[in-house]
């Protein structure tokens, strides 16, 4: 996948994840879980456009490595069950889908970076 196709998905994850935020329940559950949702997911396209941005492999590295943490989080808050199902469907689905496209990435550009060492 290129880089700009990438940049464009993760930005229409953060979108979809501020508009699952919108539609969550007042309780006070799906508050405070919904606010840790919403700053990991939609923190990933910003800091993968950042780490696109990196001054050297190392420095996308470390970044790369700052996207998955987030994509991880976010998976795992929208996994916690405690928004409705119906809502996240599709967005778990497309987390899990970046966090394996993140975790093969790190791990081609940590081979690089070793093969180039």
């Amino acid at each position: 996948m290129e880089s700009d196709d990438l940049k464009l998905r993760t930005k229409e994850f953060a979108k979809r994840i501020v508009r699952l935020c919108r539609a969550l329940p007042r309780s006070q559950e799906s508050k405070l879980i919904g606010n840790q949702i919403f700053r990991s997911g939609t923190s990933i396209g910003s800091n993968y456009r950042a780490a696109c941005r990196g001054r050297s492999r190392a420095d996308f590295i470390a970044k790369l490595g700052i996207v998955l943490e987030e994509t991880d989080e976010t998976l795992f808050w929208l996994e916690t069950q405690i928004i409705p199902k119906h809502l996240l469907e599709l967005l778990t689905a497309e987390c899990r889908e970046l966090l394996a496209i993140f975790v093969a990435s790190l791990k081609t550009a940590k081979e690089v970076s070793q093969a180039n060492s």
